[in-house]
């Protein structure tokens, strides 16, 4: 939290100095108030002189206009710098997000990074108002009071100050305990908002599947831990208030009980006491201000200690030299098929197709590499099964790879580590010749065009829709939108282009949005063209049309398409078939249909023939 301060508030010190300077002055002229008023009573009326009381009077009302003033313009500049520094939070954490490896992503959640971006921020917001707000003012009103109450009647201050250590050592006390119990309260609001957001987005299914008794149960599991949780922290929270009202009205039941003696006695005055009971007023609400104020700390050093987890991050993917040793090794390993053959090959486990091991690497030097993995290994979770194991390819720049396999065989994470989105943790992968380790990411991420699986339609027109922010020309737009076998339904009316989506394309159908996300990878004339299982949705005819529009027009464009269909990679130069995680066939479709049995079970299970 210091380090978030440190960085967000230093540029406006300026500011805040002056608000401060602002906000003292008028506050010191509220402790002003009550002690003109005391010298009315004890000193100025005695003496019954009208001019002197409207004089006194005067500056009373002087006192007033300025306090109000001071106060006035010190909140505006407070809360006008506390907006300035939440938005530069805001706007980092969400560059930063953006930036966030998947790995990283994985481990935060994006539940966590959704609340870290809202309430966190909004609990830092209100704490930085707060506190130029009342963080000079309550401490000068309590100290400022104390100090003119000795000046008043010392005895009687006595009696006040002899309160303020338990009530320092309560607010001290709560304050240990909620901050972490506020930590966990932002942590089950992260499990109730992946709840949430997990149910609106399936909202079809749960009705479709008569699941919503089940969803409502689980929900009120979640909803009643954070209930809870805000109940306890309440509670402990709750203990301020009422334990300051307390002790300082039995101490302000002291100071009259022992200015009704002194009275009595002669040693003190009316006016004395009229004031002091004005200024423990003053002192009483500025101890509530104070508790208040730090249950509002509370809440923003456990918000503002997950902010800065965030931010602090280090990126986890090192960038290598393009000319780095371990690059230049892995090429020199690469001169001959033999050895290729026996060190890079499918692995003996997976022979089962029969396919020799050199199919997976054939042809490995004297051609223009556009894709390479090389005994490639990688597990989401460091320490758990592997998801990919010893896999090895190559594909030539223009060449197609067709990629199919059970769901959960790991074709997607092949997508991945291609991007360079995970880390291989073995092995290496080079796009271009080049360790994908040593590009930058926008320079490699440049490279692809890529439909996901369950990829996203902004809340956008068509066209925003296909260029994204990038600079491309309405030409552009167009002939993407043809190639991707879109021209004919935005066609159906002129202005369908410009017509602006709903949120995830909610208004297309399935065919429609998958043809969307494809036109938006083919605008930029991506090198290398990705496709995880994006046809899904089509027809048998307009997926035909579509492959053979890429094959036409984006000739030098490698294509690398994951699918489910043997229809849709048939016709692929390279077909790799995975399972469980192992590469099991490698080959072309008529090579898998003689040698490779799953695939050809696949194959004709699906109604294809081999011709």
């Amino acid at each position: 939290m210091k380090q978030l301060i440190a960085r967000y508030l230093s540029p406006y010190y300026g500011r805040m100095s002056a608000g401060f300077a602002i906000k003292f002055t008028g506050t010191i002229m509220d402790l002003c108030i009550p002690y003109i008023l005391a010298h009315i009573i004890d000193d100025v009326i005695p003496l019954k002189n009208s001019t002197l009381v409207f004089g006194w009077g005067g500056l009373m009302l002087l006192c007033s206009v300025l306090a109000v003033s001071f106060n006035i313009i010190a909140n505006r500049m407070a809360s006008r710098v506390a907006s300035d520094a939440t938005e530069e939070i805001r706007h980092d954490l969400f560059s930063k997000i953006l930036y966030l490896s998947n790995a990283q992503t994985d481990s935060f959640t994006k539940p966590s990074l959704i609340s870290r971006m809202t309430s966190d921020t909004y609990n830092v917001h209100q704490m930085l108002g707060r506190v130029q707000r009342l963080g000079v003012r309550a401490p000068i009103l309590l100290l400022g009071g104390i100090c003119v109450t000795f000046t008043l009647d010392a005895p009687m201050a006595c009696v006040l100050l002899a309160v303020l250590p338990l009530l320092g050592f309560i607010t001290a006390y709560v304050s240990r305990r909620s901050i972490p119990m506020y930590s966990g309260l932002q942590e089950a609001s992260d499990r109730f908002v992946r709840m949430v957001r997990e149910d609106i987005a399936g909202i079809r299914v749960i009705k479709a599947l008569s699941r919503t008794d089940w969803e409502r149960e689980k929900f009120e599991g979640i909803n009643r831990e954070v209930v809870e949780r805000e109940r306890k922290n309440g509670m402990v929270m709750a203990v301020i208030n009422p334990s300051m009202n307390i002790l300082l009205n039995l101490g302000l039941v002291g100071v009259i009980l022992v200015g009704a003696y002194r009275v009595n006695a002669g040693t003190s005055e009316v006016g004395k006491i009229l004031a002091f009971t004005t200024y423990f007023t003053i002192i009483l609400n500025a101890m509530l201000s104070i508790s208040k104020m730090f249950t509002v700390l509370s809440k923003a050093i456990a918000s503002g200690n997950r902010i800065w987890e965030v931010l602090e991050q280090k990126a986890d993917l090192e960038i290598l030299a393009p000319d780095s040793g371990e690059t230049t090794r892995a090429e020199e390993g690469t001169g001959g098929d033999a050895d290729l053959t026996r060190q890079r090959g499918l692995s003996g486990e997976n022979q089962s197709c029969g396919l020799a091991a050199e199919d997976g690497m054939r042809e490995c030097s004297g051609f223009e590499e556009q894709i390479c993995f090389e005994q490639v290994t990688f597990s989401y979770l460091k320490k758990g099964e592997a998801n990919i194991k010893n896999l090895s390819f190559r594909i030539r720049k223009g060449e197609t790879l067709g990629i199919i396999g059970e769901i959960g065989s790991g074709k997607s994470t092949i997508i991945n580590l291609m991007m360079r989105l995970y880390d291989a943790d073995e092995g290496q992968i080079r796009i271009g010749g080049r360790d994908v380790r040593s590009y930058q990411p926008d320079e490699l991420k440049r490279k692809f065009g890529v439909v996901f699986q369950n990829d996203t339609i902004f809340e956008d027109t068509i066209s925003g829709n296909v260029t994204l922010g990038r600079e491309l020309t309405g030409e552009q737009v167009r002939e993407a939108l043809k190639y991707a076998q879109a021209g004919e339904f935005v066609k159906k009316r002129e202005d369908r282009e410009a017509e602006a989506l709903n949120i995830k394309g909610a208004n297309l159908s399935g065919g429609q949005k998958q043809r969307v996300l494809i036109a938006r990878a083919l605008a930029a004339g991506p090198e290398i063209l990705i496709l995880d299982d994006s046809s899904s949705a089509l027809d048998y005819r307009t997926d035909a049309q579509l492959r053979r529009g890429i094959r036409e027009h984006f000739q030098d464009t490698t294509l690398v398409i994951v699918a489910q269909r043997v229809s849709s990679i048939r016709n692929a130069d390279h077909i790799l078939v995975m399972e469980d995680g192992v590469p099991i066939g490698y080959g072309s479709h008529e090579e898998l249909m003689e040698r490779c049995a799953v695939y050809r079970e696949t194959s004709v299970n699906q109604g294809e023939k081999n011709f």
